[in-house]
């Protein structure tokens, strides 16, 4: 395993944790006994790490080490990603919800945690709601008050419940809207906006010119990941919402970009 050389054996243990975490990011996988090597630390130490790391949902325990949690979450179903940090993408709903007014025409992209913003829309009044989700055109029965709900045509991603394709593309073209909510399986300041389903992202970027405000909405573990296809670079969005633990320098790196970000 390639390890960071000449690691300084009294680093504190938010430094000691966020380098495991630089170390699964580069290279998939951890093993207890040579992080106790590296840091000169006990293997027990360590454990304690990899286990606090898990609870916060950052990396997967296996036996003698850590994997990146994030290959399980490509292969979870939709009901399995929408049992994932809910507590993290609800306050992100939140936040979400507060910057929509009424007779606002919203598109929302697929995806959990733009289902959560949908559920936190139900006291809005008057709202046209644009979406390539089965999920939330489905969540849009339960709401009294919306105006017109608009379901994109297109080919249909039974495991995730997504249309996308030629057809979706050209019926969104007809349309103009206020504000944009899209979510992502990466949000890296360097290579922008990304997801595992490339035949999402083309209708993705289309959204992004449709709208007036372009709000991505993605929980801590999305940040400074980069995924299969590109969507966007960062200077293209106008605001992030993610969560108070999100990692400090990716955020920082993010709002140099131009990007208003709000953690939650």
């Amino acid at each position: 395993m390639a390890v960071i050389e000449n690691v300084n054996k009294e680093i504190g243990i938010d430094d000691r944790r966020n380098k495991i975490l630089e170390l699964i990011q580069k290279q998939s996988k951890v093993k207890v006994t040579e992080l106790s090597k590296l840091f000169g630390i006990s293997e027990v130490t360590i454990r304690g790490d990899l286990d606090e790391l898990e609870r916060q949902g950052l990396l997967q325990r296996v036996h003698g080490g850590a994997i990146s949690p994030y290959k399980n979450y490509y292969n979870m179903n939709f009901d399995g990603r929408e049992e994932t940090n809910i507590e993290e993408k609800k306050k992100i709903a939140i936040e979400a919800a507060s910057m929509i007014a009424d007779d606002d025409t919203i598109i929302l992209g697929s995806g959990t945690t733009p289902l959560y913003v949908m559920r936190e829309l139900r006291n809005h009044k008057n709202l046209i709601i644009i979406t390539n989700s089965l999920y939330i055109a489905h969540e849009a029965s339960y709401h009294p008050n919306l105006n017109i709900l608009v379901l994109l045509g297109g080919n249909i991603n039974l495991q995730y419940g997504f249309l996308s394709g030629d057809d979706a593309i050209n019926q969104l073209d007809k349309y103009k809207a206020d504000k944009l909510i899209l979510s992502s399986d990466g949000v890296s300041s360097e290579f922008g906006i990304t997801t595992y389903h490339h035949l999402e992202a083309e209708l993705y970027r289309r959204m992004i010119e449709k709208v007036d405000k372009r709000i991505v909405v993605a929980d801590y573990s999305k940040i400074g990941r980069s995924n299969f296809a590109r969507i966007e670079c960062m200077n293209k969005i106008d605001v992030l919402i993610s969560n108070q633990n999100a990692n400090a320098l990716e955020i920082d790196a993010i709002k140099e970009k131009g990007v208003e970000v709000r953690l939650v």
